[in-house]
């Protein structure tokens, strides 16, 4: 399988990111961008968005951009730091570079912007199995 054609596949196949809204905006090897908009339901007790709903964003979109390269690759750290809090209606935006690529490893970098805005950073490891995507 082609390595864009990829994230398609796991998105078909993953009903939390279906339930969030999240689509695919751009895919190419090493690199997906994916949005969502903030939805009440996904709002905490102070009426803003819980902060796992940027991180699974982000979370995706990582996960989708290690999995370009065509083998089943899973996360075994990741980090995020929430600069700017999220409200309802907000559309954002998740793009994951993947900065370095070894043979079982992946290092990516994810930015979660709101418009032109900078609204959190993410960043994962990721194992790459030897598994092949079919």
């Amino acid at each position: 399988m082609q390595g864009e054609q990829i994230p398609h596949k796991m998105l078909h196949q993953d009903p939390f990111s279906t339930w969030l809204g999240i689509e695919i905006l751009e895919c190419e090897i090493g690199r997906c961008k994916v949005g969502m908009t903030v939805r009440k339901e996904m709002l905490n007790s102070m009426g803003k968005a819980h902060g796992g709903i940027s991180y699974s964003l982000a979370d995706t979109a990582f996960g989708f951009a290690a999995n370009t390269h065509g083998r089943f690759s899973v996360s075994i750290e990741t980090s995020i730091n929430h600069i700017e809090a999220l409200n309802e209606g907000d559309y954002l935006e998740a793009e994951s570079v993947i900065e370095k690529v070894n043979n079982k490893l992946g290092f990516n970098i994810v930015e979660v912007k709101r418009g032109d805005e900078l609204v959190a950073l993410f960043k994962g490891v990721v194992y790459r199995t030897q598994k092949e995507w079919e």
